[in-house]
């Protein structure tokens, strides 16, 4: 990392298929100053296209910033050699599958992916339910993960990694079933990735700039570790809480906030550790993420 940001936001995402989710939140944490919620303009809950309109504001001023977007930026490729194995059209890089996932739900409200997960296609590779697992879901039957779905490597990773901070339990971004999964909001966060239209460089997939925004994919639960907060406890929803998991990043106290949901909480507290783990050369070059991950699936930050 050779470069010094001096502002560092965290929007904590969600793939709710309605207007305005009350999963999505934004925080940043400027300078040395404490970590501020920011609410949209003209209405209490963001909206995804609201979040994108943010993004491209910073790069159109050249905001000296840090972005990090709690979703996964790519699917799983290195096991399979493809984003979907079997499919002759499956996509060779991960801008060219924001770029059709984007396509094909062009006519789905509220920069939802429901179209993408219905393709004849792709839908063979999702768990959408109980009752209803594409055949090519994609379990290996001798892995120890078998029933997970497939991971990306960062996620098999970082799942057997003894790096306290970034140890936690990754989802499959196929498994669309039980309140852990991240498929939807995933895949939308990528159809937004996309719209951005290559204004802001997303890492790893782009160099450093020398200035302006950039974006890189977090995980708050590595946050939350980070700022002493026991695993299983990773949600906190009470001023007392927060007040303690800031004061263990060395942050000041945020302003008292007028409800203390898990997103907020998250998303105050990852913007305080995103400023703190900057300075930190092995989570911007992880041995682990060799060139043809990086450029195929992505890292999340902050997993070693």
């Amino acid at each position: 990392m050779s470069r010094n940001f001096s502002s560092f936001a965290c929007i904590d995402w969600s793939g709710q298929n309605i207007a305005r989710p009350k999963g999505l939140a934004l925080a940043i944490a400027s300078g040395k100053a404490a970590p501020q919620l920011i609410a949209p303009t003209d209405n209490r809950y963001w909206s995804r296209a609201d979040l994108r309109d943010w993004m491209l504001e910073q790069a159109a001023h050249k905001r000296d910033i840090v972005i990090g977007l709690d979703l996964s930026f790519a699917l799983p490729f290195a096991d399979k050699g493809a984003y979907f194995p079997q499919w002759s059209e499956s996509p060779a890089d991960p801008k060219s599958l924001w770029a059709m996932i984007d396509r094909v739900c062009a006519n789905d409200a509220h920069l939802s992916a429901a179209s993408f997960l219905n393709h004849p296609e792709t839908a063979r590779h999702f768990r959408h339910s109980k009752e209803y697992v594409g055949d090519l879901f994609g379990d290996d039957p001798t892995s120890k993960n078998r029933g997970l779905g497939r991971l990306r490597t960062v996620e098999s990773h970082q799942r057997t990694t003894s790096h306290e901070p970034s140890r936690g339990v990754s989802a499959s971004c196929f498994n669309l079933v039980g309140a852990a999964q991240v498929g939807k909001s995933s895949l939308t966060g990528m159809r937004v990735l996309h719209q951005l239209g290559g204004t802001i460089p997303i890492w790893p997939f782009d160099p450093i700039p020398s200035s302006g925004p950039m974006i890189i994919e977090i995980y708050t639960s590595i946050a939350a570790r980070a700022a002493g907060v026991k695993k299983g406890f990773s949600k906190i929803r009470d001023k007392e809480s927060l007040e303690a998991a800031l004061k263990n990043l060395n942050s000041p106290i945020s302003e008292i906030l007028t409800n203390y949901d898990d997103h907020s909480t998250d998303a105050i507290i990852t913007a305080a550790w995103m400023r703190n783990a900057a300075s930190n050369r092995q989570f911007w070059s992880p041995n682990a993420m060799k060139s043809e991950i990086a450029s195929q699936e992505g890292w999340t930050f902050g997993v070693i």
